[in-house]
């Protein structure tokens, strides 16, 4: 069964290939024609890896060409992935697989709601990923990829052709959880870099307002029915500020390179399911509102 990925940025372009570079069947599915001139230009997908770059002549086509899907892997940017899917979902065969590499929560629930005859596995990655040029990505960190189905707890059997390829998994029992407690890192990290204008260990000048943050962030956890996620959560969040202190998060390099956030499934996302539960958390919603009026300040979208 060919591996069908929707997205050739860094994330999809990383996994697309380790797949084919393991033997297995793999097609990218581009935009427009203009993009898949341009990857028939390139010769294909490269990855670098230590250094060392890697040509993979993989397969291209476009959301319309013929043939079915049944496994569907979406590495787009959470406010494209909706949309994206629309433009494929008639070739989906029914019972399909599409797996969500988003960040953030809000997307994936959309997403399950509008195509619910498909099998939709949320990921959670901790992988590092950035692409040096159209179509060459570098693989910048080893890390963990979390896959779980809120809705079927059996594990696909095709997670062995994840390990054939290189790919590091585990299968969870509670893929929300993970993805709350990442949307919770996120939230107390990356905003505050945007704002600061820093790189992540400079928040060490910033220590109250971390914690703050952390605080808050616990407090919606368990509100939300996440009481593990909210465990030792600031104590991760700096563990995580040390291990990335040299780096940009990707919300500060998008408000840079003057791209679209994420924020709508983040912060805002956090401050919705506040509102949905009646809680407070000013520091979490005045940290909203400040990153909203600087994004507006920049040209840039507030959701």
């Amino acid at each position: 069964m060919s591996w069908h990925v929707l997205g050739a940025g860094s994330l999809g372009s990383l996994w697309a290939a380790r797949l084919a570079r393991a033997g297995l069947p793999v097609r990218l599915i581009l935009r427009n024609p203009q993009r898949l001139a341009q990857y028939r230009k390139a010769g294909g997908l490269s990855l670098i890896e230590h250094g060392q770059p890697a040509r993979y002549a993989i397969p291209a086509e476009l959301p319309d060409a013929p043939g079915a899907i049944q496994r569907l892997l979406v590495a787009c940017k959470a406010y494209d992935a909706e949309a994206a899917i629309a433009q494929v979902a008639a070739r989906c065969a029914p019972r399909c697989e599409i797996l969500l590499l988003q960040n953030g929560l809000g997307s994936q629930q959309a997403i399950a709601a509008r195509w619910p005859q498909a099998r939709c596995i949320f990921v959670s990655s901790t992988e590092g990923a950035y692409r040096e040029d159209d179509f060459r990505v570098v693989f910048a960190g080893r890390g963990q990829n979390w896959l779980g189905d809120p809705n079927d707890a059996v594990p696909p059997a095709w997670l062995a052709e994840l390990d054939q390829a290189g790919i590091a998994q585990n299968w969870s029992d509670d893929i929300l959880a993970r993805l709350w407690r990442k949307l919770a890192l996120n939230c107390a990290i990356n905003p505050l870099t945007v704002l600061h204008d820093c790189r992540n260990g400079e928040l060490r000048q910033h220590r109250p307002q971390v914690a703050a943050l952390c605080a808050e962030l616990g407090e919606l956890l368990a509100a939300s029915g996440q009481a593990a996620a909210a465990q030792g959560l600031e104590s991760e969040t700096w563990r995580v500020i040390e291990a990335t202190a040299a780096n940009y998060s990707s919300m500060h390099q998008d408000v840079r390179l003057g791209r679209r956030t994420e924020i709508h499934y983040l912060l805002g996302h956090a401050c919705a399911t506040a509102d949905a539960l009646g809680l407070r958390l000013p520091r979490l919603r005045a940290l909203h509102a400040q990153l909203r009026a600087h994004l507006r300040r920049h040209g840039l979208p507030e959701d």
